[in-house]
């Protein structure tokens, strides 16, 4: 990798966990305050919009921001017509979820739906206004710019939403939450930006867009339904309740898996774009890539496994222990996130967006079969059975990625197989010491610092590859 685009990588990385892992620390800290005043209950009713919101997000975005991302020589004319098409189908999708509410709100059994819905979704409409200034941000690997607007809104929202909780708002508290911060953060987006849309719309630069973006929304599509069927099978089949509790351990697990995968995948894309070309270094950089996230993601996640238990209790109390018996299961099927990413990213890269599309039909047909036999055997089942599905979905990820750059199932596991064996052992460890301390909070921070020292040990032992990456590209940006 040249050494430009080595550092531009290596900022894109920094800046980008500082947008992820800042803005989610603090939803993170706030929501653990407000998990303390409210009910399980308040998080599973918005739990129940999550699919409609996340749907109608991906219809906005899923498919024209990559487009947009991936094209080298993009003009204003793509950008602004990439910015009123997504108003467009925002206010679209808007005034459809506003007529629907009435029947999800009965389809759930939850009157108070029927005005949740009608409110949350406004969040929709308000983030299409930001869509292309990301793309443009990302394109150029500026996320700097991405974590100042993020960091401010969840810091202004976070601290009213606290304010709210306090003084009774309840299950509103966490709506006006969506709602403030889609606001400020689109706000600040066009503060920071210099790019302003022309009052032009090519229809050619539609159809170019559209016919790379078109298979990736309904990619997005089809995984952002598939991801949320879990809120809405446990919302209509179990209850309310038990939806705040598994959205709740989702929050723990999505801290550093999903943030992470999000990391990579922003910054993986753009850099290996420029590579597209280039199969030999394309496929160097990509096992790099592959071996770097889970050598970062897999023992966060088995750690986070390992003593899901006494952090539970200790942060937000006794009545959310269910959520904690869940977070095993769902860090075990998160910590593969990012690989799937980074497959992911590399058929978008080569222009194969039609491999995507199959790929994903694919794998959520299987998903849906897995889900639906595991529904009599309860909710904890269910979160079991994923890992049985993140696995499946990765040996299918990896069928293309083998045919395209000759990096394969077989390869790829070779290449995490240390990292991965020794992240298990660590989980073992970690969760066997919290079994004997009975305090909560000692117990989640000796075993977590015994799991995190035995995990570098080992790696220190067997003299890991990617340790030793990790390094001396660190070294090599401090000494430049």
């Amino acid at each position: 990798m040249a050494e430009s685009l080595k550092n531009r990588t290596f900022r894109g990385v920094i800046w980008s966990g500082i947008e992820r892992f800042s803005v989610h620390g603090v939803h993170f800290l706030v929501t653990l305050v407000i998990a303390r005043i409210l009910d399980p209950s308040d998080f599973g009713l918005v739990g129940m919009l999550a699919i409609f919101i996340a749907v109608s997000q991906s219809l906005i975005d899923s498919g024209f921001s990559q487009a947009l991302i991936r094209k080298q020589n993009r003009t204003n004319l793509d950008n602004s017509t990439v910015f009123y098409f997504n108003i467009i189908v925002s206010l679209c999708l808007y005034f459809l979820l506003f007529a629907i509410a009435p029947l999800v709100s009965s389809f759930y059994e939850e009157p108070q739906l029927l005005e949740l819905m009608r409110v949350l979704c406004l969040v929709v409409v308000i983030n299409s206004f930001a869509v292309v200034q990301r793309a443009i941000y990302t394109a150029s690997i500026d996320f700097k710019t991405q974590a100042k607007a993020s960091l401010i809104s969840a810091i202004v929202s976070g601290g009213i939403a606290i304010y709210l909780a306090i003084n009774g708002y309840g299950v509103w508290t966490l709506v006006w939450q969506q709602i403030l911060n889609a606001i400020i953060n689109t706000s600040l987006l066009w503060f920071f930006s210099s790019w302003r849309p022309l009052f032009i719309y090519s229809w050619s630069s539609f159809r170019e867009l559209f016919a790379f973006g078109s298979k990736l929304l309904a990619s997005g599509l089809i995984d952002t339904i598939y991801r949320n069927m879990y809120t809405l099978v446990i919302g209509k089949v179990f209850s309310a309740t038990n939806l705040g509790q598994y959205t709740q351990a989702n929050h723990f697990v999505q801290l550093p898996s999903s943030n992470i995968t999000g990391i990579l995948q922003r910054v993986t894309y753009p850099v290996l774009c420029t590579l597209q070309n280039d199969d030999v270094k394309l496929r160097d950089n990509y096992r790099k890539l592959i071996r770097l996230s889970a050598f970062i993601v897999f023992p966060l996640m088995c750690i986070l496994a390992g003593v899901s238990y006494p952090l539970v209790t200790f942060l937000i109390g006794e009545k959310w222990h269910f959520a904690a018996t869940m977070i095993i299961p769902l860090s075990l099927a998160g910590m593969w996130y990012p690989v799937h990413a980074i497959n992911l990213n590399l058929l978008q890269v080569k222009g194969r967006s039609d491999l995507f599309l199959r790929l994903e039909i694919i794998k959520k047909i299987i998903g849906v079969v897995i889900l639906v036999l595991s529904i009599p055997f309860g909710l904890l089942f269910m979160c079991w059975s994923s890992i049985l599905t993140s696995l499946l979905c990765l040996f299918i990820n990896t069928y293309y990625t083998g045919k395209l750059i000759n990096v394969g199932f077989l390869t790829q596991m070779h290449d995490l197989s240390g990292t991965l064996v020794t992240s298990l052992i660590v989980f073992a460890v970690s969760f066997f010491i919290t079994t004997l301390i009975s305090s909560n909070f000692w117990g989640f921070l000796i075993a977590s610092l015994i799991g995190a020292g035995l995990f570098l040990l080992v790696v220190q032992i067997f003299h890991f590859q990617e340790f030793d990456t990790a390094k001396s590209i660190i070294l090599s940006k401090k000494n430049g």
